[in-house]
């Protein structure tokens, strides 16, 4: 019976959590809880509750988990400096006059948000409230209009500088030792943000390829769907704006990943040279007033504080699961699986997908990676492929109805003559772009792979 109890653990959270609790405390006193009921009878050791405080200190004395304020301040700053909107408006004039021109625009200048700002949720929102009335207002078919934002949207969550991939990273190193602790192997190697960071750029290039390649084909195939802009007109004084649109968030990116790549900062440090040049950014253009600072610094605590509260619960959780032995049968059941690592490997992707639905990938990064992690790294996997898939994982349930978030985001900013059925069927077709890739990314793992390889050779 006992051996049923971590299971039973990871059961209620999740009822806890769709009862609408707080994730941080629903963690934490789910994990409190069953401590309590298993030491009353026998089934917990409470000196495994010994290791928290030390738990918790490692937390907040994380140096790359100092890259998350950082990077969320990046992104809300820019937000709030009309970045996106010069953006839009130069590459609009650029490829409006093309049919499904402006669908591309939408696409690249999401993907470079995502890349600025490392945060989907307000991707989604910020190019809902820009280029959603616009499509609209140009003919283009409802459908096709939210399915491009909200796919491009979620470009955040594997773009770098993502703070998923933040976060993944972190968990990832600790699973990564873990798992070589397990197999008796003492080594200093693990896996850093960076080499996410890396191994995520080729993966995020091909998707927006793929999504460009989309919009193509539907505006040969039904060009009514995606009209051209006929009085956008392309001059001197238009190309002029489109570099001095293009050339800041350029800029940035370039000094974040570049710094990473080329050795000559950490991602927490990179992340520290992004906050600051966003700021520069911002007053660049006249954006860095009192009042706003205050609602960057405002917003930024808030994501921070929840970041670390959750990061705080879910370490209780998984120390009282492992506790149980939640992880020695998560093991077992993985090896005693026919297919071995593919069947285990394929398991975990399907209930990562499902719990896309209802969790956040906060709460999934947190909660489940510390736990499968471990299992699948033992059994070969390479860590920086792992991660990857788990974020593009990710990425596609946020696009998945009904519960899909970037679904929510969108139809929160959407003008009402949008029904929330077209949101579902825009999405449809990204929805198996995405998944074409998780399929491409794991029949050809170099895909992710082989640029960590060769700069960190």
């Amino acid at each position: 019976m006992s051996e049923w109890i971590p299971l039973l653990m990871f059961l209620v959270v999740c009822l806890v959590l769709l009862a609408g609790y707080p994730v941080a405390f629903s963690l934490g006193g789910t994990a409190l809880a069953f401590a309590v009921l298993g030491t009353a009878t026998g089934a917990f050791d409470v000196a495994f509750l010994h290791a928290l405080p030390n738990r918790l200190f490692g937390i907040m004395t994380n140096q790359t988990l100092m890259a998350v304020p950082l990077f969320v301040l990046m992104g809300v700053m820019l937000e709030k400096s009309r970045v996106a909107e010069d953006l839009l408006e130069g590459m609009a004039r650029l490829f409006g006059r093309i049919r499904g021109g402006l669908g591309i625009s939408v696409t690249l200048v999401g993907m470079l948000l995502a890349a600025s700002t490392g945060i989907c949720g307000a991707t989604v929102v910020t190019m809902g409230l820009l280029s959603l009335p616009t499509m609209l207002k140009r003919g283009y078919d409802p459908k096709l209009a939210t399915g491009t934002i909200c796919a491009t949207g979620t470009l955040g969550q594997i773009i770098p500088p993502s703070i998923a991939l933040v976060l993944i990273g972190d968990v990832m190193s600790t699973a990564y030792q873990q798992a070589q602790l397990d197999m008796g192997i003492f080594s200093p190697k693990t896996v850093s943000v960076g080499d996410l960071f890396v191994g995520a750029m080729i993966p995020g290039l091909i998707l927006v390829c793929l999504y460009i390649a989309w919009l193509v084909v539907m505006a040969w195939l039904k060009p009514e769907s995606s009209p051209a802009v006929t009085e956008t007109h392309h001059d001197d004084d238009s190309n002029k704006s489109l570099l001095l649109s293009l050339a800041p968030p350029l800029l940035l990116i370039f000094a974040v990943l570049g710094s990473i790549m080329a050795g000559i900062a950490t991602p927490t440090e990179a992340s520290a040279v992004g906050a600051f040049g966003a700021a520069l950014l911002a007053l660049a253009k006249g954006q860095l007033s009192l009042p706003r600072t205050g609602e960057v610094v405002r917003s930024t605590t808030e994501v921070t504080c929840m970041v670390f509260l959750i990061l705080i619960g879910a370490s209780v959780f998984s120390l009282v699961f492992r506790g149980f032995g939640g992880d020695e049968i998560i093991q077992e059941l993985f090896e005693n699986m026919p297919g071995g690592v593919f069947t285990a490997t394929l398991i975990v992707m399907l209930v990562i997908f499902a719990l896309g639905f209802i969790l956040d990938f906060i709460e999934i990064t947190f909660v489940v990676v510390p736990i499968v992690g471990p299992v699948l790294l033992a059994m070969g996997l390479d860590p920086i492929w792992l991660g990857i898939m788990i974020a593009v994982n990710l990425q596609t349930s946020f696009l998945t109805p009904p519960f899909g978030f970037a679904l929510f985001y969108l139809r929160g900013v959407a003008p009402g003559s949008v029904a929330t059925t077209d949101i579902y069927k825009g999405v449809a077709p990204f929805i198996v772009i995405q998944l074409l890739l998780l399929a491409l990314m794991a029949i050809w793992p170099g895909i992710i792979t082989w640029l960590p390889s060769q700069v960190y050779q």
